[in-house]
C-alpha cells in the first residue's frame, strides 16, 4: 500500500500572530515556521500503519515556496520514504490545492490520502472533502481512530468525530482520510533520522507542469486583529438584561 500525505508549511501554533501595519496579511518576517499540527497527525498515521506492515510507501507533497522543503525534510525525518514540492510563490484557494493535489494522485497512484483535517492558518477545512469529490473516492474525515478490517486491508474502520460524540465508518480503499487530534501523539524525529532525511527523494515540480490554473479564486481585501473585548457588566434581573441587550447595544 501506497500513502500520500498532503502537507502544509505554517506560522507555528507558539507564535502570537501580528498583522501587517498596512494590513496586507500577517507579518512572518522573523517567525518560527512549522508543519501543521494535523498534518503532523497525518504523517504519524501513515507511519504507523508502514510499521503495522500495512503501508510499503509513503509520498510527502507541499505546495509553496523554497522554505516549504525544510517542512518536507522534517516529515521525511519523521518517516515518510520521498517528497514532492510543488514550488509556487501565489497564494493558492482551497479549491486549487485539492486540485493540483488530484493531479499528483493521478500521477502517484497512491491507494490512500491521509492529510490533516485542516490547516491553523486559514482553518478552511475544505481540501480533503474537495479532494476526494475530484476523484470520487470515498471520503472519512476527523478520524479520532483507523484500523484495517481483518481479512481485507483494502477497507478501512474508520471511527470520526462527530457534533454528538462518535460514530465508525468503513471505507474502500483507495480514500481519502482526514485526521483529528485524537488519533495519535506525533513522534520526535531522532538526529539519526534527520540526518537519513537529507538524502531521501525530493522531487521539485513548477505549477506549469499541472493542466491547473493557479489565478486567485479568492480577493483578500484586509486583515485586520479583532476588536478588544469589551468588560463585562454583572445585571441583577433579566428586565436590566433585556434593556441592555435593547437599548445599549442595539441588539433587539
Amino acid at each position: 500500500m501506497k500513502i500520500l500525505v498532503p502537507l502544509k508549511r505554517v506560522i507555528d501554533y507558539h507564535v502570537r500572530i501580528k498583522v501587517k501595519a498596512d494590513g496586507s496579511g500577517i507579518d512572518t518576517n522573523q517567525v518560527k515556521m512549522s508543519i501543521n499540527p494535523f498534518d503532523e497527525i497525518a504523517i504519524e498515521a501513515a507511519v504507523q500503519l508502514k510499521e503495522q506492515g500495512i503501508a510499503h510507501s509513503i509520498v510527502l507533497v507541499s505546495i509553496g515556496e523554497d522554505a516549504c522543503q525544510e517542512s518536507l525534510r522534517a516529515g521525511l525525518a519523521l518517516g515518510a520514504d520521498c517528497a514532492i514540492h510543488i514550488k509556487t510563490n501565489s497564494p493558492l484557494s482551497p479549491f486549487v490545492v485539492a486540485s493540483l493535489l488530484k493531479e499528483v494522485v493521478e500521477r502517484e497512484k497512491p491507494d490512500c490520502v491521509i492529510a490533516g483535517k485542516q490547516a491553523i492558518d486559514g482553518d478552511h477545512n475544505q481540501v480533503g472533502q474537495m479532494l476526494a469529490g475530484l476523484l470520487n473516492w470515498p471520503q472519512a474525515t476527523f478520524a479520532s481512530a483507523i484500523l484495517v478490517k481483518q481479512n481485507n486491508p483494502r477497507v478501512f474502520e474508520v471511527t470520526r468525530e462527530v457534533d454528538g460524540g462518535s460514530t465508525t465508518i468503513e471505507i474502500d480503499l483507495p480514500a481519502v482520510i482526514t485526521t483529528d487530534l485524537r488519533l495519535n501523539i506525533p513522534r520526535y524525529a531522532t538526529l539519526p533520522e534527520l540526518m537519513k532525511a537529507k538524502h531521501k527523494p525530493l522531487t521539485v515540480l513548477m505549477p506549469d507542469e499541472f493542466s491547473v490554473k493557479i489565478t486567485p479564486h479568492i480577493e483578500r481585501l484586509s486583515v485586520r486583529t479583532p476588536a478588544a473585548r469589551k468588560k463585562g457588566v454583572r445585571l441583577k434581573t433579566v428586565a436590566e438584561l433585556v434593556d441592555v441587550l435593547k437599548h445599549t447595544e442595539g441588539l433587539l
